[in-house]
């Protein structure tokens, strides 16, 4: 026996305890009965030795008890397709033509108060933006333009995927007015406009929107049929001057939510239903300014 045994052996002696060889017996001779001690059972950690990864990963699953993901949610991939082409990072741009009737040259606009004007000139314009309140807060993430060319409309899109390409889409409509160019809107005036201006002023960059001429042809729409029809909005002005009615249309309120949701990752399919819904104004645009011409014609035999 070891001097750190015999010492303890007799710290025990002291204390009054038994020896633990000695405790079983010394109970048997008091009539205590005795249980044989039970070891615990030993704990089993499964090894990884020699096991593949997805082996590993699925027995480490088992042992913390966590679910693994199903396949289907895995497998799930998300839609991000969007028109166009990537003209700049984060900037794409979209373009297609539209089939239209050949009018004249000149639209006579006297009726609205406006002089005539050449059509090639004409540029409508329309803006999809992160709020419908404005200010200084409130940016456009797409700028969608047409004019008339060879025969038909062209239409144009800018749309940006980072806020970092703003710059980029600003100096690209840009690019697309001259001075001689004529803005064709509803209610531009009052917001597109100013928002446009406000977000040039802000990346330090010329804007050149103030010095064009510009018709918004909301205020004739107003001055025309102003309590006759229940409301002079654009969708309605389009459905009872050219017929439009339009179907799964995308609410202007849920554009800036669809950008949104698109920029943290989501599916493109309602930021694709945007740009439908800003090319069909585009279109209502120029039409509604042939049709105010039109009825400018009739108006004095009536």
């Amino acid at each position: 026996m070891s001097a750190l045994a015999r010492k303890l052996a007799g710290l025990r002696s002291q204390a009054g305890a038994a020896p633990v060889a000695e405790r079983p017996r010394a109970m048997a001779r008091e009539g205590i009965p005795t249980v044989a001690p039970v070891s615990a059972p030993a704990l089993r950690v499964p090894t990884t030795a020699g096991l593949s990864r997805e082996a590993t990963i699925a027995q480490l699953r088992t042992l913390l008890k966590v679910r693994a993901p199903s396949v289907a949610a895995a497998a799930r991939s998300v839609d991000r397709a969007l028109p166009g082409e990537e003209i700049s990072p984060g900037l794409r741009y979209h373009e297609q033509w539209v089939p239209w009737a050949a009018g004249e040259a000149m639209l006579r606009l006297h009726g609205i108060g406006q002089e005539a004007v050449s059509r090639d000139r004409v540029l409508a314009f329309d803006t999809e933006t992160t709020g419908l309140a404005g200010g200084t807060g409130t940016r456009a993430f797409m700028i969608g333009a047409a004019d008339w060319r060879a025969g038909g409309l062209r239409i144009r899109q800018l749309c940006i995927t980072r806020l970092a390409a703003e710059d980029a889409m600003l100096e690209a409509f840009a690019r697309w007015l001259s001075p001689g160019t004529v803005l064709l809107s509803y209610n531009g005036k009052s917001y597109d406009r100013p928002l446009l201006s406000t977000r040039y002023r802000l990346a330090r960059m010329a804007d050149p929107l103030p010095a064009l001429r510009h018709l918004d042809l909301l205020h004739p729409m107003r001055r025309r049929y102003r309590g006759v029809w229940a409301n002079c909005r654009l969708a309605t002005a389009e459905r009872e001057l050219l017929g439009v009615l339009r179907e799964d249309d995308l609410p202007g309120a849920e554009a800036p939510g669809a950008w949104l949701a698109y920029l943290r990752g989501g599916s493109a399919s309602k930021l694709r239903r945007v740009g439908l819904h800003n090319a069909q104004d585009l279109r209502s645009l120029c039409g509604l300014l042939e049709a105010l011409q039109d009825a400018d014609d009739v108006a004095p035999s009536q």
